[in-house]
Formats: C-alpha cells, structure tokens, sequence
C-alpha cells in the first residue's frame, strides 16, 4: 500500500511537470512517505526526514515534504520535531502533494494538510510506467479495532471506492500492457461492505457472485489483457464460500492469500481483538484448501504480545505447523501510542521476544523446504519478471502461488510473459528450474 502511495504521488507529480531525479542527491524535491505500524518505522523516518532538512543549509532551495501515517498521526507537531520541513500531508490527501509543491515553491513553509474521518478520501487513479504489473487500491482505512493497531486511527474508517472508477483504472492499465494487477486494501475482502460500490453502469447485473468483492474480482477477471489477478491483505472473516467459489472458478485469480493470523492462543487473540478463535482461522484454511489444494498460504505473526505465556507461544507454533504456511513474516511486540494494547504492561521482555522471533523463523525455514520440495518436477506458469537481482545471467519469476522462480531464458522470453517452467530444485523461499517454453 505505501509502495501505491509513492507511486500515484510520483506519477502526479510528473504530471504537473516534474521530472524524476536520477539520485537522492540530485532531488530538489524529496517526499518521504511515512509509515506508523511500528515504532521503528517511525524512527527511521523521523531520522531520514531531519537529514534531508539539514541538508537544506547547503541546499536552501531544496523541499522536502512528509506524507503518510506519520504525517497524520502527528498533525503539526511534526515542524516542532523537524525544524525546515517544508510540508506535511494526512494518508488521505496526498493528491494534494503537487498543489502544496507550488504553495511552497510561492513562499509558504510549515504547510499541513490531514483528513478528517468523515471525508471522501482523495485516490489518485494515476500509475507512473510500471510495466506489466501494477498494484491497485480499491479500499482504504480499516473498521477493525485490533488493539495493537494504529491502522484506524491514521488511515481512517473504511472507504471502498465505487467499482467504475476501479475498472476504469485497470482497463487502462490493461490496454497500456499491465499483464498482472494486485486489489488492495487494510483489510481488502471487506470491499463494499461499508459503504455503497455498484450502480447500474458498472457491471453488468447477472453475475455469478452476490458478495461486492467476490463481484468486483469477477467484473476484473473480464478485462481483456490481465492474465493475473491477486488482493492482499485478507482476514479470516472475509473467506467465505463465495469468495472461495470465486477464486477457484476464475481462472486469473491466483492461488495464493496472505492471511494474518497474529497469535494462535485464543487467550491472546482475543486480547487483541482480532475477532475469530484458532478454529475459525483454521476452517478458514481448510475450506481454501479443500476447494484448491495447491492453494499458497502467508501470514503475519506477533511475538510477545503483553501477557503472552509460554504456553500462548506454544500454541502459536503449534497453528502455524497445523496451517502449513508457505510463508510468514514475524514481528516481535512493540506498543503504538494511542492503541489498546499500549495501556498493556509490555511484559515480555526484548530477549524473550527475539527468541520466540528466531524459534518462528527456523520453524518457517523447516516448512517452505518442505513446502517446495513437493513443489520438485512440477510445472508451474511463471509470469517472468526479468533477471535475476543477484545473478543477471539467469532470470526470475513468480509462480500463481507467488513463489520466486529462477531459471535460465529462452530466446525471446521478455518480462510479462508467461513461461512454463520444470522445478528442478527448492530452497526455502525460491524455486529453480528449466523454461519449456
């Protein structure tokens, strides 16, 4: 999501005359985006911005600009924190960024501009040249209340964008060459839930799915050019049998979901009001995987959550082998002010916390061997990225279930394609194998 969000301002800044600098140096125009999910992005951002204004004494006309999860989070405070920025822009205006530019370049500094929760968010529809793959937002901010979380209070209550002005951005990136298109969204099977998304004009009325998301994957799958179609990020709620159905039956849908399941102890998945028990997260799994059973799973994981036991961990290890995950990304703890959980006693200590981080990740390391080696003589279709970034002279892909693929390229091959490719062999998080075709 915050890779979209740089590369929409990006693209309206190119439009309104700007033009992209070769190296950070080179700039005189630097927009950090900003992002508050934990304290240490929050830090580093706070650290790279104070750089950038200081360089601003040997460059004095040089701006610099905030925008993102920080930037609304906090509101003016942030010229007392970083003396010399230039700007500051909410998650939910940075269409503005281009307009605040000229105010700047005109004699205004210490300019702020955040949303309120009640306003139509500003979605800027424009991509810069991504080639064949794009991401595209379709809901933003987040109803949930999960007691970690600053989600809610920085990007807002959910807002789903109407399906015509979502078709209408990827029909267009279709007919510019865009083979591959990610839904996104806090919590993305939440689409058209919130608010009203159909009208009549958008799509035609007989379709095979009721439920807005499952509709709206529907209404894309039927954009002549795409050949790929995935979402992130999911919940458990979300996976309905529609939505099943859906992905199953629609042929560009991807197999593979990154499902966040935080905690497998029910005692502390409720303590962060998450909203579904162990079971429920696990019939989730087993319904994906009956219906597709080379379905690919990711999650996301929190250790040391305040009050967290030995025993919450333990059955934590215990779901993430039970749900067989391809893939996990594991967090350790850390409280975001203004959440639930920072009026917690954060009583984990940073030792226990990098070791229940290190025993998930050897766990993990265990489970995608396994996981690719029965993906070892398969064929997968491999939308080909183009080389590989540690070795130029083989190339890289990624398979439906969103795995790395190396292999060497045949004459012809350019990135976009579809390429079928023999596995040969597996490592953890990558595939190797010969092109076919």
């Amino acid at each position: 999501m915050n890779v979209r969000d740089s590369e929409a301002v990006s693209a309206l800044l190119e439009a309104a005359g700007h033009q992209p600098a070769r190296t950070e140096d080179e700039a005189d125009l630097i927009v950090v985006n900003s992002c508050s999910v934990r304290g240490k992005a929050e830090d580093k951002a706070l650290g790279k911005i104070g750089l950038l204004c200081f360089s601003k004494r040997e460059r004095p006309t040089r701006i610099v600009g905030l925008m993102g999860c920080m930037a609304q989070r906090l509101g003016p405070d942030i010229f007392k924190r970083v003396p010399g920025l230039d700007f500051s822009v909410g998650t939910r205006r940075c269409g503005a960024i281009p307009r605040l530019v000229e105010r700047v370049l005109a004699g205004e500094t210490a300019i702020h501009e955040i949303s309120s929760p009640d306003e139509t968010p500003d979605v800027p529809d424009a991509h810069t040249e991504s080639g064949f793959s794009a991401f595209v937002t379709i809901l933003l901010g987040c109803n949930r209340r999960c007691a970690y979380c600053i989600v809610p209070d920085v990007r807002g209550p959910e807002y789903s964008r109407p399906a015509r002005e979502i078709l209408a951005e990827i029909e267009a990136l279709a007919r510019n060459g865009v083979r591959e298109v990610t839904l996104l969204g806090q919590s993305v099977m939440n689409y058209g839930r919130a608010n009203a998304v159909w009208s009549p004009s958008d799509a035609p009325s007989a379709g095979a799915f009721a439920e807005p998301f499952a509709r709206l994957l529907e209404a894309v799958a039927a954009i002549p050019g795409l050949v790929r179609i995935r979402f992130t990020s999911g919940h458990p709620s979300g996976c309905t049998d529609e939505l099943v159905r859906a992905v199953r039956s629609l042929p560009q849908i991807c197999h593979h979901l990154h499902l966040p399941v935080q905690s497998g102890s029910d005692r502390i998945l409720s303590l962060m009001r998450r909203g579904y028990t162990r079971a429920d997260y696990l019939d989730a799994v087993r319904r994906l995987r009956a219906a597709m059973p080379d379905f690919a799973l990711t999650t996301d994981v929190i250790v040391g959550f305040p009050g967290e036991t030995e025993a919450d961990f333990e059955e934590t290890r215990a779901l993430m082998n039970a749900a067989d995950f391809d893939n996990s990304f594991i967090f350790k703890y850390s409280p975001r002010p203004g959440t639930p959980a920072a009026d917690m006693a954060d009583d984990v200590s940073d030792e226990e916390k990098r070791r229940r981080n290190q025993v998930l990740l050897e766990d993990q390391d265990l489970r995608g061997v396994a996981a690719n080696q029965r993906l070892v003589g398969t064929l997968q279709e491999v939308l080909v990225e183009g080389p590989s970034l540690r070795n130029a002279a083989r190339w890289a892909g990624r398979s439906p279930g969103n795995k790395i693929v190396i292999f060497d390229p045949l004459p012809g091959v350019q990135p976009g394609a579809l390429a079928r490719i023999r596995i040969t062999r597996a490592a953890p998080q990558t595939l190797y194998g010969d092109a076919l075709t």
